[in-house]
Formats: structure tokens, C-alpha cells, sequence
């Protein structure tokens, strides 16, 4: 049973954070350029422990992504009924520039929004989950809350 961990706020089990995971297409990458943290919006997938993501070689997901410890996290927020829940995973990355694999990867599902001829895929091992719920009711055999009723982007988007 998930747990309070500040007022007002749920902490989900890991296994409820692997159900939201998957529930919404868009997620955020944050990463060091320069020595300075970077989020993007990716498009992304999940298969087994790894959550994927498309990306062009040379490109600067792909650069500061190779071989280091990222963040990944995604989210729905209902603002009017302020609710809404965050899944945060951290955890080392890979490139994966295989063109077998990378094609297999996209041909089960995961296409990059802007097609490249040099596609790679960033894999991020899901080392570390946890994520937490505000407000709302919870359904407890979809892991959503009840109340949230479309995406609205967080501070760091707006």
C-alpha cells in the first residue's frame, strides 16, 4: 500500500510507477551539457528494465547520454482539480547503434517523431523508480488518478 511521505502527497509502490511509466508517450530526459543539467521531451518506450528512446547519432541526447546516469520522468496533472502524479526513474545509459536492433526496435512500435538515416537509441536502465500522487482519488487497479483529466506541462515547461 503506498505510503504518505509529505502532506498531501502519495508515494507509489514500483510497481504502480512501472504501470504509470507506461501510460503516456511523452516523457522528459534530463542530462549534462557542459557540465549544466538539460531536460527534453522524448518520445519513448519501455521494454523490460530499460525505458527507450529514439535519438539521431551525433545528436546531443546521444552525446551526453552515452554511458551516463540520467533522469527520466513523466507525468499527467489535472491543474483545475490539482491532482496528478510523477514517475521519476534514474539510472545509467547506453547507445544502442545496431542497425538490426535499432530497426527491430522501431519496428515494434517505437518511431522517431523525425526520421533520421543515422537513428540510434538512447536505453536507460530503470535502476531507481519511485514516484508520488497528489490529490484525487486513486484507482487502485490502474494506478490513475480519477480526477486527472488531461496533461498540463510543469513549471519547467511553461
Amino acid at each position: 500500500m503506498p505510503t504518505t511521505d509529505e502532506p498531501g502527497l502519495q508515494a507509489l509502490s514500483p510497481d504502480e510507477c512501472r504501470r504509470l511509466l507506461v501510460s503516456v508517450p511523452i516523457g522528459r530526459l534530463a542530462f549534462t551539457v557542459g557540465a549544466l543539467p538539460t531536460i527534453q521531451p522524448v518520445h519513448f518506450t519501455v521494454r523490460g528494465d530499460e525505458v527507450l528512446i529514439p535519438a539521431r547519432r551525433g545528436g546531443k541526447v546521444e552525446a551526453a547520454s552515452r554511458g551516463a546516469v540520467v533522469a527520466f520522468e513523466v507525468d499527467e496533472y489535472d491543474a483545475s482539480a490539482r491532482s496528478g502524479w510523477s514517475v521519476t526513474v534514474v539510472g545509467p545509459s547506453r547507445v544502442l547503434t545496431d542497425a538490426g536492433e535499432v530497426t527491430a526496435i522501431h519496428k515494434g512500435g517505437l518511431t522517431p517523431w523525425v526520421p533520421a538515416p543515422d537513428a540510434c537509441v538512447i536505453a536507460v536502465r530503470i535502476a531507481r523508480v519511485s514516484g508520488r500522487r497528489v490529490g484525487g482519488s486513486g484507482d487502485p487497479a490502474t494506478g490513475v488518478t480519477t480526477a486527472v483529466a488531461r496533461a498540463v506541462p510543469g513549471p519547467a515547461m511553461r
